[in-house]
């Protein structure tokens, strides 16, 4: 496994992470066995920086991991978030009704030592504020993550899906090492501003969903989603979109296949083309996806070729928003 450095730390972190939500929320049955054993060929793979957060499961997915955590801490990058609540007690995704979101300093400190319980862990080397919450000043928030800086509960600071002008008032108060937003062939709205600010205060991109949730593997049918699958909800699975999103796949698979690749290390070796300040962080619950996902990193991709995979992507253009109307209004805060 290749690998990337954080930010302007000296952290040194596998160039592709493993996103670990699916584990345990969103994406239908889980397997905690299948899990597990997932977690620990990342560990083989040399996949080190692991992605989670409190909201996944309401805190089941930061207890699964602390079984794998507790006796291979020392080989972990560990990353969680916090911010998102659930009215009943029940975990939904973000803009659902029993969901909201709460950036204030008291939350922020009781979120950390309830992570900290459930990881197992006396520390958390990467912690997010999941969004920014429109309510409550980012330098607040942002301040009290700086508290658990200096308390030795938290090593680095980060953002997700912040805005450029979020991004510069909170690295004003605390430095910020990573910023992590959906960021894929289908998803590239953080290019502009948003990316150009985090590199210039040295901000490493994150990317989560860099297949699109699953869409341009050309792997997925809608009608094959569990019934507790959120990809139901979203727009990029429904009507026109989807027909739009298949027919995408479909050609970007053939590409794919014509360079001797398969569709999902072709969307990942083109996220990591980007930039080597760019991590991504797939998602997957099972063993052969993630062997799949870490192929990614020996494909080198040449900007004739770049631009071919971004010239079939610009023929499908009516893609669809990546989040329903509710969670949109949390990105890009």
């Amino acid at each position: 496994m290749k690998n990337r450095k954080l930010g302007n730390t000296t952290e040194s972190l596998s160039a592709i992470g493993l996103g670990c939500m699916g584990m345990s929320f969103a994406y239908g049955p889980t397997d905690d066995t299948e899990s597990i054993a997932t977690l620990h060929k990342a560990l083989d793979l040399g996949i080190n920086f692991w992605d989670t957060a409190d909201m996944y499961g309401n805190g089941q997915n930061e207890e699964l991991l602390s079984r794998i955590l507790v006796s291979n801490r020392e080989k972990v990058f560990l990353a969680t978030k916090f911010g998102f609540r659930f009215r009943d007690g029940v975990a939904g995704p973000s803009g659902s009704p029993g969901t909201y979101f709460d950036g204030s300093p008291e939350w922020v400190k009781k979120a950390a030592e309830d992570s900290l319980r459930r990881l197992k862990t006396d520390v958390i080397d990467l912690y997010y504020a999941h969004r920014v919450d429109p309510n409550v000043p980012v330098e607040e928030t942002v301040g009290a993550m700086a508290d658990l800086v200096r308390e030795g509960k938290v090593r680095y600071l980060g953002l997700s899906e912040a805005s450029a002008a979020s991004i510069r008032k909170a690295h004003a108060i605390h430095p910020i090492a990573a910023l992590q937003s959906e960021y894929s062939l289908l998803s590239r709205d953080v290019e502009g501003d948003i990316l150009d600010t985090a590199r210039e205060l040295g901000i490493s991109l994150v990317p989560y969903s860099p297949l699109a949730r699953g869409l341009v593997t050309n792997t997925l049918a809608v009608d094959q989603l569990a019934d507790s699958d959120f990809r139901r909800l979203l727009p990029r699975y429904s009507g026109a979109h989807y027909d739009n999103n298949q027919r995408l796949a479909a050609e970007f698979a053939g590409l794919a296949a014509d360079k001797g690749v398969t569709a999902a290390q072709l969307a990942l070796a083109w996220v990591l083309a980007k930039g080597e300040d760019i991590i991504p962080i797939p998602g997957t619950k099972k063993r052969k996806y993630l062997e799949e996902n870490a192929g990614a990193v020996d494909i080198q991709l040449s900007a004739s070729e770049i631009a071919e995979i971004e010239a079939v992507a610009a023929r499908y253009p009516n893609t669809g928003e990546r989040y329903n109307e509710g969670s949109m209004k949390l990105v890009n805060n």
